[in-house]
């Protein structure tokens, strides 16, 4: 089906995302797109920092939109295409059209939007309910379905025309009779008999259904013309022409309007099926924010869903991933950290190379794959290959970083160090962020054993910014800490220039752990770690081995 050609993959980076994580997706999505004609696209999982937005700003690039969830939605469900009734239309139709399509519910619509539904059940109670005499003026049936109901056709009169008062009546009786229950506006089944047509016509009834296709005399027919009454013939008896006649009924008489249970397409499959178990509905109408019909959906579709599909780049840790990661199907891991805790499904692609960056290694995709990054591509590639060695300073930086920047940077048109300087200088203007914005703007979570801790970073080329920053950050640190459940936090102040950190310490024995960690005596004031300006070689190995003894 089109549908599954056109599904997309997500290509998505970590929570907290940095210029690697939303560079390396946007440039990998297009090299994926290109290789396998599948739409690759890429997205962020939170909002992006001063020196991403800059970096994107400057090469024209369009922010990837948020994804916060990767568990199944209405979305991925293929749904029961159906074509809306209208309101007039006879629940005999309605009937006729459900056998046809083999389905047991029909939505009602207006102009494509959802005004109700009408069910199988609904229209078994018309044949199990009594109903009064008027119950078809009562409900305004249309002539036209009185005539398809009772198999007949119209002799003359309006067919469009409704029938708005008046009782069903059966011309049974002697004329005596008949004249005393007869009365003005009812519609009449009768057979041949010409006393009964003609005490209809002149007791001016609305509508005369004649049975077993008997004849009407020209005369009757003249006057039945002036006083605008309308004359179905049709072949079947008196008995059954009555037993049809209540399947003339227009929908909107039995379709349930209110209080109807109805889904979004953007909604997540897990509360779905928790409203489904406590309905007991067949099936549940799929509407847009317009309220326009879209699909029916049944507990049996769910089963059926199809799981979102993506690929993760500079990470493979599960509480650094998007929500309900455990959900989806993960295609590919292309990252450079540690290697640390998403579980797949089923076997994966999985790059991890010791570099600097994740860039570097899209980049090598590139080549390998014998396409050409464009200029955009290339930019932002090295965008994140100078934030993340910090322009070659970080000694996580590779010679293969530093030689694959300088080659992007040629594909670009750009000099790398006044890029450098300004993306730093983006990324260190926090001027209006609260403490807690500038604390998770790149924070990343990590586990070891029973100890769940996070560590945030603000690089600068300036010791006055830090130490404006310092004095933002340090007093929130533990109100951070009790929010996000974490056991420690520690928060680095990266000077580029100095090549240093000074890093503040929150929660028990966190600064016992760094003291430790670091072999500094008992009595240090502040934490400055000489040479230490990446999180993922040198501060988060060293805790970790520090925490693991």
């Amino acid at each position: 089906m089109s549908r599954e050609k056109d599904r997309k993959i997500y290509v998505v980076g970590h929570k907290n995302p940095d210029t690697d994580s939303i560079c390396s997706a946007i440039a990998y999505a297009s090299l994926k797109t290109k290789i396998t004609g599948k739409i690759h696209e890429p997205r962020r999982a939170g909002q992006l920092n001063e020196e991403t937005q800059y970096v994107l700003d400057r090469f024209g690039v369009k922010v990837p939109r948020l994804l916060s969830d990767l568990r199944e939605q209405i979305k991925d469900v293929e749904l029961k295409e159906v074509e809306g009734l209208k309101s007039s239309v006879s629940i005999r139709t309605a009937w006729e059209k459900m056998r046809e399509s083999n389905i047991h519910t029909l939505p009602v619509t207006r102009n494509g939007k959802l005004e109700g539904l009408i069910t199988i059940g609904d229209i078994a109670k018309t044949y199990m309910d009594v109903y009064d005499s008027t119950i078809l003026s009562k409900a305004r049936t249309q002539y036209r379905n009185i005539a398809r109901a009772v198999e007949g056709e119209v002799v003359t009169g309006n067919e469009h025309s409704y029938l708005l008062k008046g009782k069903v009546a059966i011309a049974a009786s002697s004329r005596v009779l008949m004249s005393e229950f007869i009365a003005k506006d009812d519609l009449v089944i009768m057979g041949d008999r010409i006393d009964a047509q003609k005490c209809a016509v002149e007791k001016d009834a609305s509508c005369m259904v004649v049975c077993q296709n008997a004849p009407v005399p020209d005369e009757i027919i003249r006057q039945a013309q002036e006083r605008q009454i309308v004359i179905i013939r049709t072949p079947l008896d008196a008995f059954t022409a009555a037993q049809h006649i209540n399947q003339s009924i227009p929908v909107k008489y039995f379709m349930t309007r209110e209080n109807l249970v109805t889904f979004k397409m953007k909604d997540y499959v897990d509360d779905v099926k928790e409203v489904m178990a406590r309905k007991r509905f067949r099936d549940f109408p799929i509407v847009d924010n317009k309220g326009r019909f879209l699909g029916l959906i049944s507990r049996r579709r769910l089963l059926n869903v199809k799981k979102k599909q993506v690929i993760l780049v500079d990470h493979n840790e599960k509480n650094q991933a998007v929500e309900g990661v455990e959900e989806a199907e993960v295609l590919e891991i292309i990252d450079h950290h540690r290697l640390s805790s998403i579980e797949t499904m089923g076997p994966v692609f999985f790059r991890n190379q010791p570099v600097g960056c994740t860039a570097t290694i899209v980049y090598q995709m590139y080549q390998e794959a014998g396409v050409q990054v464009d200029p955009t591509n290339a930019a932002l590639l090295c965008s994140a290959i100078i934030s993340d060695t910090l322009m070659f300073r970080s000694p996580t930086c590779t010679g293969l970083d530093e030689s694959s920047a300088k080659a992007l940077a040629s594909i670009a048109g750009i000099e790398i160090e006044p890029l450098a300087q300004a993306m730093f200088n983006a990324g260190s203007n926090l001027k209006g962020k609260s403490a807690e914005e500038i604390c998770f703007l790149d924070f990343k979570q990590f586990t070891v054993n029973d100890t769940v801790f996070g560590v945030g970073q603000v690089n600068s080329m300036s010791a006055d910014e830090l130490k404006e920053i310092k004095e933002i950050v340090e007093p929130h640190l533990e109100r951070a800490r009790a929010n996000h459940g974490l056991n420690m936090i520690f928060f680095m102040l990266t000077n580029i220039l100095t090549e240093s950190s000074e890093l503040l310490c929150c929660g028990p024995e966190a600064r016992e752990k760094i003291l430790t960690a670091y072999d500094l005596p008992e009595d240090t004031g502040e934490i400055m770690l000489k040479g230490v300006v990446s999180r993922k070689k040198q501060l988060v190995p060293t805790l970790v081995g520090a925490l693991q003894q």
